[in-house]
Formats: C-alpha cells, structure tokens, sequence
C-alpha cells in the first residue's frame, strides 16, 4: 500500500471513529451498562432558575430537551435546591405542596415518558426540622433523636443539620427509608451537594454518609448515580471514587455577584485548567472529575465569549466531564447550539479518556489523551490575553512520523502534519483535533 493509499484509509477510519462504533442489537440487548459508564449529560436547574423552580418550569426544560437534545445523548434533567421546605413524618425532605402539587413522582413519571432521566438534590446528615420534630425513621423502633449529634455539622452548608452517628442503632435504617424513598419517586441521579471534607461554610466530614448512602441505594435495586458537591477534599479522592459516580473538584461555576453574567472566565473558568490535572488519574468509568455546569446555550447571558465558549466546551468534553447545561433550555440561541451538539466533541467526552497537559508553564498549553484506537485527541488552548501561537509536538505525544489531523470542530481533515501541529488562537481560544499517527 503506497502512502498516497495509505492515507485515505486512514481518512476513512477517521472518519468512522469520528461517528463512533455501533454495537449489533444482540450485544446491546445483552449488555446493561453500570451506573455512569460514561460521563452524565443532560441539564440542571441551579444556574439559570436558582430556587425559583416549580412542575412546571421542570417539565418544560424537559419538553426542550427531549425534542431537540436528546439525540445527541442529552438526558438527565436534575431538579436542584430549592424543592423541598419542610420534613415528611419520618424526618425526610419533602416536596414544596404549592412548587410541586402532583409531588416529585408525577414530575419524574413525566420526564421518563419522554424518554429521559430525572435527577433531584439532597445534602448529608440529618435536617433541623427532623432534630427539632424528633421524627421517627420508618421501618425501625428509633427516632432521629438516636442517631443524630446537633453538636456537629450534618453537612459545610452551616443549614442547622446534625451529623449522623453511623455507630448508633438506627442509622443505617434512616439512610435506607430515604433511598427507598427516592427510588419509590423514580430518581435516577442525586446531587449531593455540601460534603465534606471540602469545600463550604463550615467543616464537617461526610466520607461516612457517601458510603452508607451508595449502600442503601445499591439495595434499593434501582441504578442512581450519586454525584458529590462541592470542591471535594483531594486528599480523599479514594473515598469519593470508591463510594460515589462523580465530584466536584472546584466552587459554582456561576460567579453571582462577581461579574455579569452566569459564569466569567477570569473569575470562574480559568482555574479549572489549573485545578483538574491532579485529579485525572482518578477518573474512569463509573466515578468522573465533575468540572461544574456547561454554562453554555443562552448566548450574551452565559457571560462568555463565543471562543471562551468553545474552550469551556473543549475543556469539559477533552476531560471526560459531566456535561450538564446550566442554561434555560427554554430560551436556548441558535449560534450556540452547535457548540452544545457537536457529535465529535461529544464523543471525545463520552470516550472517557480525561486529558492530561504537556505542561503548564505558560498560558499556552496542549492537552492530551489517548483515544484507544492508536491515536491521540489533542487541546490546543491560549488561555493567555493576546493572540498566539500553540503547538502540539508529535515527540511529547509520542509520535514517531507523520501523523494525519483531523478538526473535530469543523468535521474536516487536515491533512498530514510532520513533527507538530500549530494554531495561531485569539486569547482564550482553543482548537480541537484528533491525530492519527502512521
């Protein structure tokens, strides 16, 4: 085979790669995938409703998804904080009657009509309105009162919650009725949000509360993927990876009062590309390094550029992060949707394969992976203020020869490149390419 030859067979290969494999229908039949196999997609409500949500809202966030993201493997909407105010008669959170008047059942029964997933929120440890009731814990002779310590923190969100003593008779029987609760609603996905040690408003260490709650949902028989919220202790990567499906490793993304705009790149984004290196080698499947909301879809009111845009994107997808959009689906821009449904982009982060940089002593970085075929998924970032220049070089990869570069953005071949690939990139720009060797 001449070269000539050669390189449109690879061409060609790219080009299959690029649309992913399909499985015959006996194997996907056969096969059930593990909770978060792959990197969760879908939407979440505390970017662009806050608390400000209801059935309504949810259900047409999931109206939006199902027709117009679901093909490209969109398919969690999560309710975040703010659907619960009071404790039912067994101490656990319950439904807001006038946000949620046919209960969080109906609103799940609904989004899995379509097709969908549906996620809710929940912090650890034991509400102040359960300590204060001393609600008993179904299915047992024990009340809160026997398993809860007022004297510390239930979660780092400083919300009066006691901590559960999981030394105490009762304990597990509490976590279990709350599990069994949520999967009797249909939930599929849980934010957890406030776990300690980490970050939040004060300490507290809730490594026992992820592993008893992974055990009572395992026990329900019903797959729940159960994600950790927020800034996660990194010296307890272990803990998280074993008890959990995803962790946060930073703050919110969204930067409230601190810009205008849901997210800014200098006060938000750009420490991510700092922070997630050292996280890497603990993602895979069935636990992924959590990077925070794609806040991306709602145009000038994302608060970024349309290149600081694609880099987000670049930088989530390339670290096989969840992507979960924290813009209003409702009111989605047409110039940003591409972005947020390119297929190739989508399939580097489905993939799995977190990146990790070649270095970090300049603004101008280049981001690698292998992409399990022999060949290499390649970020080129400026993340510096002024144009320039960034270069993958084929020796860091460890590229011997030519090696043919595909743009995964542009769905276009490059051509063949010898020793390197550049990109001249506007400040905060990216480029995103798939190299082949041969």
């Amino acid at each position: 085979m001449n070269r000539v030859t050669k390189v449109r067979v690879l061409a060609a290969v790219m080009a299959v790669l690029a649309g992913g494999v399909v499985a015959a229908p006996e194997a996907v039949a056969a096969y059930r995938p593990p909770v978060a196999a792959t990197p969760p997609m879908g939407w979440s409500s505390w970017s662009s409703l806050r608390t400000a949500i209801n059935e309504q809202a949810i259900e047409a966030q999931a109206k939006v998804m199902h027709d117009s993201l679901a093909r490209y493997g969109y398919d969690y909407v999560n309710i975040d904080a703010g659907w619960s105010d009071h404790v039912d008669e067994y101490g656990r959170n319950a439904a807001n009657a006038t946000r949620f008047p046919n209960g969080i059942a109906a609103v799940a029964k609904y989004v899995h009509g379509l097709g969908l997933k549906f996620g809710i929120y929940l912090v650890p440890g034991v509400p102040g309105a359960a300590v204060a009731a001393n609600s008993a814990i179904k299915g047992s002779s024990y009340h809160v009162g026997d398993i809860a310590d007022p004297s510390v923190p239930g979660n780092t969100a400083d919300d009066g919650s006691a901590r559960i003593d999981f030394s105490k008779p009762g304990a597990d029987a509490y976590v279990r009725s709350q599990a069994d609760l949520l999967a009797s609603w249909g939930v599929d996905y849980i934010k957890m949000d406030f776990v300690g040690p980490g970050g939040g408003n004060v300490v507290a260490d809730n490594r026992p509360d992820v592993q008893h709650w992974q055990a009572a949902l395992r026990a329900t028989g019903r797959p729940v993927h159960l994600e950790l919220s927020n800034s996660l202790s990194f010296a307890d990567v272990d803990t998280w990876q074993r008890y959990s499906n995803g962790w946060r490793i930073e703050g919110d993304i969204e930067c409230y009062s601190h810009c205008v705009g849901l997210t800014n790149w200098d006060v938000r984004v750009k420490q991510r590309f700092t922070d997630v290196p050292k996280w890497v080698p603990h993602a895979g499947p069935g636990h992924w390094n959590d990077l925070d909301s794609v806040e991306v879809g709602n145009g000038a009111s994302d608060g970024l550029s349309a290149d600081e845009k694609q880099s987000v994107v670049t930088l989530w997808s390339i670290e096989a992060a969840p992507l979960l959009l924290g813009t209003d689906l409702t009111k989605l821009d047409p110039a940003d949707l591409p972005l947020i449904t390119n297929r190739e982009v989508i399939a580097v982060d489905q993939a799995g394969r977190p990146a990790h940089p070649v270095s970090q002593a300049t603004p101008q970085q280049t981001w690698v992976s292998s992409d399990g075929h022999g060949g290499y998924t390649v970020a080129l970032f400026n993340l510096g203020s002024t144009s320039a220049t960034v270069t993958a070089n084929w020796s860091d990869l460890g590229v011997r020869g030519p090696a043919l570069v595909r743009d995964l953005w542009a769905h276009r071949n490059l051509g063949v490149a010898r020793g390197s690939f550049s990109a001249t990139l506007a400040p905060h720009a990216s480029r995103l390419v798939k190299v082949v060797p041969f």
